[in-house]
């Protein structure tokens, strides 16, 4: 199989928004005196929250009625002031670049709304390098679903097999693998303890991550491995 695109995650694999997020609904636990565990959490990281829901689970862990209308907006606030100091995480730049010398296009497939990746692509300066941006309203389920990145890859004008994906979460590995596509996980700090069996290759970060290495992993895709 020859490496054609490359489809990237959002949140966690081009930008460490995981844990901002992850930050901002533990300080709203805390306030009612109650714990999110990671573990837990994690469930809903890289899908929307029909996979695990914060707020009914504090809901279930507490007494008193939960001000949603006051912690929505102290949720975002607090988040969107660690991430609007974020830049790309190591590799990405040099990963989009060397792609682009070699011909190959890059996409992204987001199970967030467009309007939050487009956004922050925007800030980043980074929409013009993608092909194309699929997210939460341009398919019927997002991940764990395969639709994202089958809808990707058609836009790429390839088949997922021929495309490699670019990953951080559970929900995006289950996805990728279902729509057909070899998947590299670049687990982060919220996702780095779960199991990433059945991925072409788990990598602790994409700094130093060239077209050779992502094409000879596409290549050996039979097994996991370690690079």
């Amino acid at each position: 199989m020859t490496l054609k695109c490359l489809l990237f995650d959002f949140d966690g694999l081009i930008l460490n928004t995981e844990e901002p997020g992850f930050e901002a609904w533990l300080e709203n636990y805390r306030a009612y005196g109650a714990d999110l565990p990671l573990e837990t959490y994690v469930k809903c990281v890289g899908s929307d929250f029909n996979g695990f829901d914060p707020k009914s689970h504090l809901e279930s862990l507490v007494d008193t009625p939960v001000d949603w209308q006051f912690w929505d907006a102290e949720r975002e606030k607090l988040a969107l002031s660690m991430i609007e100091k974020l830049e790309p995480l190591p590799g990405i730049l040099d990963l989009i670049k060397e792609a682009e010398a070699a011909g190959i296009p890059c996409l992204v497939a987001s199970s967030s709304p467009r309007s939050w990746v487009g956004g922050h692509l925007d800030r980043l300066g980074l929409t013009s390098r993608f092909q194309a941006i699929r997210c939460l309203e341009d398919v019927a389920s997002p991940k764990p679903a395969p639709d994202l990145f089958q809808s990707a890859a058609k836009a790429a004008g390839v088949e997922p097999r021929d495309s490699l994906v670019l990953e951080d979460s559970l929900n995006g590995l289950i996805a990728a693998t279902a729509a057909g596509a070899p998947c590299v996980v670049v687990p982060n700090r919220i996702t780095r303890h779960l199991d990433f069996a059945g991925a072409s290759s788990v990598l602790p970060s994409l700094d130093g991550i060239g077209i050779d290495i992502l094409g000879e992993i596409h290549r050996k895709c039979a097994r996991p491995q370690d690079f």
